[in-house]
């Protein structure tokens, strides 16, 4: 037998650093491990009234037999739909296995050897990983005392060696959001000299008149590449599947990272189905979420725990205990809440908006951990 050299040797010393993510048990096991017959998921941002009609249907209609085949390699179908829908070329869009590939994809593309990507402190936090598991810096600019985006903070980490500046518009967690006016002004003082990814990941959840439609921007913006995805308001998490979208050029460049055949034909059906009736899906899903939002926060006010709720379909909260001895005694009660340790805002959890009974079961729960 070959000796086999130490694994250290083998493994980049950017990797060796990171520690893997973990993600939840299924829920059947969590079941037993707490318990409780049965859970209320309320810690992945999940739309609780599921897919629309449209999508339902178009899932139902896939056949067995299509198992079999590859799907479309660059989402053809889908791609014509989406350009119907926001006034675009076809070529202004590729479509990913949810948002987190797409991220990926930009980052592969315009990072080398020594170069950084600028994002913030508590933010989404795929837009770090990747960039350091793929070798490239990461550098976190903290947020405003009001939760926001900090833009002079940003433009001043910017260096020559910076390629992408990353954008979540609304922000996950705290659900803050730049307007209009203040994101033209960033994208304006940036002048094309980085690519700027915005993630509107909850963008149809905001139905503020000042929210900024990054699909209408990013024809004046020739740097300006805009994320959505499926999985949050069309209610398609499990099918994995969002896009990007930006002009042609830049776009075509994106696409030299792509990974085809890896968004697969049952969740390229079913987004089809989505945009068929998204206007129904987002007004009801809105109307969910605002219910949820003003019952929750009465409960919170009440209970005398601080809280974060922005836009979005989530609202962080402060406890007057460690995250992970808040989730543990919540999960005992089938309440399945997200730690915020990780997010960097220790002794916080965020939960997902729901429909008003679960949110107030939510409220009930916390105040028994409290009490």
């Amino acid at each position: 037998m070959h000796p086999f050299p130490p694994l250290d040797m083998l493994v980049p010393r950017h990797i060796q650093k990171i520690e893997p993510y973990i993600p939840s048990r299924p829920d059947d096991v969590l079941r037993q491990m707490f318990g409780c017959p049965t859970i209320y998921r309320l810690n992945n941002n999940e739309n609780a009234l599921g897919p629309s009609p449209e999508a339902i249907r178009a899932i139902q209609a896939v056949r067995p037999e299509q198992a079999a085949i590859y799907p479309s390699g660059d989402a053809w179908h889908l791609r014509q739909r989406l350009a119907e829908r926001f006034h675009l070329p076809p070529d202004s869009f590729i479509v990913g296995n949810g948002a987190n590939e797409v991220i990926a994809f930009v980052i592969k593309a315009f990072c080398q050897e020594g170069d950084n990507i600028i994002t913030t402190d508590r933010t989404f936090a795929v837009y770090e990983w990747v960039a350091e598991f793929s070798g490239y810096e990461a550098r976190l600019v903290p947020l405003t005392a009001d939760y926001s985006f900090d833009d002079e903070g940003m433009l001043a980490a910017v260096d020559a060696r910076t390629k992408i500046i990353f954008l979540c518009n609304p922000n996950n967690p705290t659900g803050t959001y730049w307007n209009e006016e203040r994101l033209r002004r960033f994208l304006d003082r940036v002048d094309g000299r980085q690519i700027v990814v915005v993630d509107e990941a909850y963008g149809e959840f905001v139905a503020k008149s000042d929210f900024p439609n990054g699909m209408e921007l990013l024809r004046e913006y020739p740097n300006l590449l805009v994320f959505r995805t499926f999985s949050k308001m069309f209610a398609l998490a499990a099918l994995r599947i969002g896009f990007l979208a930006g002009q042609e050029k830049i776009v075509d460049v994106v696409r030299r990272t792509c990974v085809v055949y890896s968004v697969n034909s049952f969740a390229q059906q079913a987004a089809i189905g989505a945009l068929k009736d998204a206007d129904l899906q987002i007004e009801r899903t809105r109307r969910m979420v605002q219910e949820a939002r003003q019952v929750l926060c009465e409960e919170l006010r009440r209970l005398n725990l601080p809280y974060i709720a922005g836009e979005g379909n989530y609202v962080v909260i402060r406890l007057p205990m460690s995250d992970t001895l808040a989730y543990r005694k919540l999960m005992a009660q089938g309440l399945m809440v997200r730690s915020m340790t990780g997010f960097r805002f220790p002794n916080h959890i965020r939960v997902t908006l729901a429909t008003v009974p679960v949110m107030e079961k939510l409220a009930a729960g916390l105040a028994r951990i409290i009490a």
